[in-house]
């Protein structure tokens, strides 16, 4: 039940749009890990720089659509910058569509 919460999340969170980027946090790989222990989420994500200017947007976001999610009880969101935000952590095809160089 755990990983399919899980799922369910990660999921929920494709509606949180990047304000400056125009894409879902979960493709630009903003979410760095989602964990679950008896309906207690803690998501661990970034942003693209520690300044900015959309991180406390990000963050409610993150805690409107995670909370509606069934089985979600509580939510504990945690920003880091380690390992910082690069273009490489974007899926593949968004990556290519914002125009960044393919990454080996």
């Amino acid at each position: 039940m755990t990983d399919k919460l899980v799922e369910q999340i990660r999921d929920a969170l494709r509606v949180v749009i990047d304000p400056e980027l125009g894409y879902n946090i979960v493709d630009l790989g903003f979410v760095y890990d989602i964990s679950v222990l008896d309906g207690a989420v803690r998501i661990m994500m970034t942003a693209t720089t520690p300044g900015c200017p959309a991180i406390h947007f990000l963050r409610e976001g993150v805690a409107n659509a995670a909370e509606r999610v069934p089985g979600v009880r509580s939510i504990d969101i945690v920003m880091t910058f380690e390992p910082l935000w690069t273009p490489s952590c974007i899926e593949p095809v968004v990556r290519a569509s914002l125009g960044f160089a393919a990454v080996n």
